[in-house]
């Protein structure tokens, strides 16, 4: 089983080895047609976010990180229902997008943008005009036989399939296929599917006979990625990831969308346009809003419009049995994957350093810290188990286990509890240039909401009843507590972090909130301007945030060039 294990691990390495050095060798260079994608797109939630995509993009191409004469576009998301989140679960992308999330690799640093381009850079070449739908938060990784590669040359739509664990089925989406006589294992198979399950019960997996038995294959070494290698003679059932939907589709959807309107609710491109295809559809899925996190009067009246318009229209599966997919868009997942000796990290070649200067040798076994273009003293430590990125650390600076720690400059003497999240942000407010850096436990849950003040010690900061938290910050409970939305308060719209004249006083004084909750110790925030996580991202200074990652990137350049010159 581990040597079977271990050969997939090999497989996908070496597949995903000549996807990047396909990828480098287009980056800073014009592309000719069909050989790379003629427009690629990005959603934005709001103008803030656009604005900060579109300059992003602007960097990376001043920079040549990525391939020439293609269209790239932001499209921010229209007025009504949104459907670009904020990376709540995992804050440190909510600023500058989760498409621009770093990874630790590459020089200059890989983002998910170059890693998803470079995952699918054979796809244009196999694909008829149409659109290809994916996430940002989520990496997938496959291989096929060495003269084989995925088309998506038929009418209706073609999704990808990953073997998966029945749990992870729970969380995604689940095809149940037709039935197909083969006679051997293959590493792609190209299958029909009957109707598509969207986050289904495990009962309900059974009931509409999505489940497979892995028994039925000799090369047993299938696994979902976020899940251990599914055991011999396990079931197991195929999950989706990415999609695509020829031009005859898009375009059907448009006019719908078009001849709609304003939207007023938020649909799903995966859980409402899937669920409507395949022979064995049915109407039912309409009415269930179990999986719905806003639950909006007309949906239930636009899904079933959605399901008439699609029904009919075929799903075709891309089984990738030597395949892994993986989702990074939590704390949780993104400290594992980064730092743990996770199969992602070896198929992928993640570091342990990347593209940045720190004497310190992580661990060679087991977990270890994950540095990310950072500059860090040589005196300074970093527990195993935690990411720095984007950041400047003194002499004097302890990062505790398992922290993630963004955008930071820390000079003076300063303790990172274990478990702590801290990003800091820079500010356009009335004019002047203000700093903010958020501080909580890596474990909080900022999407969770209480309707009434007298609920909010149903919230927890720091793993603390957040009632006890403000008590210490000597802050009293009113509605101007919170930003926003005043029946729906939680740790993301509560005014508890203090805007600053500088970065590293931003930090410093973040820190101190975060250090008298667990020392039970007081600290008031009386005498600060306080703001909501919400609110810094209304007043984010995106321009000065990419400075301040450019300033780094030039050092750690500068100290490399000295450092081969000396070696020469």
């Amino acid at each position: 089983m581990a040597a079977a294990n271990g050969l997939l691990g090999v497989a996908l390495r070496e597949a995903t080895q000549r996807k990047l050095q396909r990828f480098s060798e287009l980056r800073g260079k014009p592309v000719t047609a069909g050989e790379f994608w003629d427009i690629v797109a990005i959603t934005a939630a709001d103008e803030k976010q656009e604005l900060a995509y579109k300059q992003q993009l602007s960097e990376k191409l001043k920079k040549k990180e990525l391939p020439l004469g293609v269209q790239y576009h932001v499209f921010v998301d229209p007025a009504g229902a949104k459907i670009g989140g904020y990376s709540q679960r995992l804050p440190n992308a909510s600023a500058l997008g989760k498409i621009f999330t770093a990874l630790p690799f590459g020089n200059p640093i890989y983002q998910m943008l170059e890693l998803k381009l470079a995952m699918y850079i054979d796809f244009p070449s196999h694909m008829k005009p149409g659109i290809l739908v994916t996430c940002a938060d989520d990496i997938e990784l496959y291989s096929v036989g060495e003269c084989e590669f995925i088309r998506f040359d038929k009418p209706g739509f073609t999704a990808l399939a990953h073997p998966s664990s029945l749990t992870v089925g729970t969380t995604h989406g689940v095809f149940v296929l037709e039935p197909f006589n083969y006679l051997a294992y293959k590493d792609l198979e190209y299958r029909c599917c009957h109707r598509f399950l969207h986050k289904p019960s495990i009962e309900q997996m059974h009931h509409f006979n999505a489940v497979c038995r892995a028994g039925n294959f000799s090369h047993q070494d299938m696994a979902g990625g976020d899940t251990t290698p599914l055991k011999l003679e396990s079931e197991y059932v195929y999950t989706d990831s990415l999609f695509y939907m020829d031009h005859k589709t898009a375009k059907k959807l448009l006019a719908f969308y078009e001849k709609i309107g304003t939207l007023n609710c938020e649909i799903d491109a995966y859980g409402d346009f899937l669920q409507a295809l395949g022979p064995g559809a049915t109407v039912e899925y309409t009415r269930n809003t179990s999986n719905v996190t806003k639950e909006e009067a007309e949906l239930t009246d636009i899904r079933q419009r959605i399901f008439h318009l699609l029904k009919g229209t075929s799903l075709n599966v891309v089984v990738l049995n030597k395949s892994k997919f993986y989702h990074i868009g939590t704390t949780e997942e993104y400290l594992f994957h980064f730092t743990s000796e996770s199969s992602l990290k070896s198929e992928l070649g993640l570091q342990s350093i990347a593209f940045s200067i720190f004497s310190t040798t992580p661990k060679c076994s087991g977990n270890t810290s994950c540095i990310i273009q950072s500059i860090l003293d040589s005196g300074c430590s970093v527990a195993t188990g935690s990411v720095v990125e984007y950041s400047r650390l003194g002499p004097n600076v302890s990062v505790g286990e398992n922290c993630i720690v963004s955008g930071c400059s820390v000079i003076t003497e300063a303790v990172l509890p274990a478990d702590s999240f801290v990003c800091s942000l820079s500010l356009k407010m009335n004019g002047y240039l203000k700093y903010s850096t958020m501080a909580f436990g890596v474990q909080d849950n900022l999407k969770r909401n209480v309707k009434t003040l007298s609920d909010i010690k149903l919230l927890q900061f720091f793993g603390v009843c957040f009632l006890s938290c403000l008590n210490i910050w000597n802050l009293k409970v009113t509605e101007e507590l919170f930003s926003g939305n005043k029946t729906c308060l939680s740790l993301w719209n509560a005014r508890i972090f203090p805007a600053c004249s500088s970065l590293s006083d931003s930090v410093t004084t973040s820190l101190k909130m975060l250090n008298a909750v667990q020392n039970k110790s007081a600290f008031s925030l009386n005498k600060y301007k306080l703001l909501s996580i919400e609110e810094m991202l209304i007043y984010k200074d995106v321009e000065d945030m990419i400075t301040y990652r450019e300033q780094i990137f030039l050092e750690i350049t500068l100290n490399r060039k000295q450092f081969d010159l000396e070696a020469s």
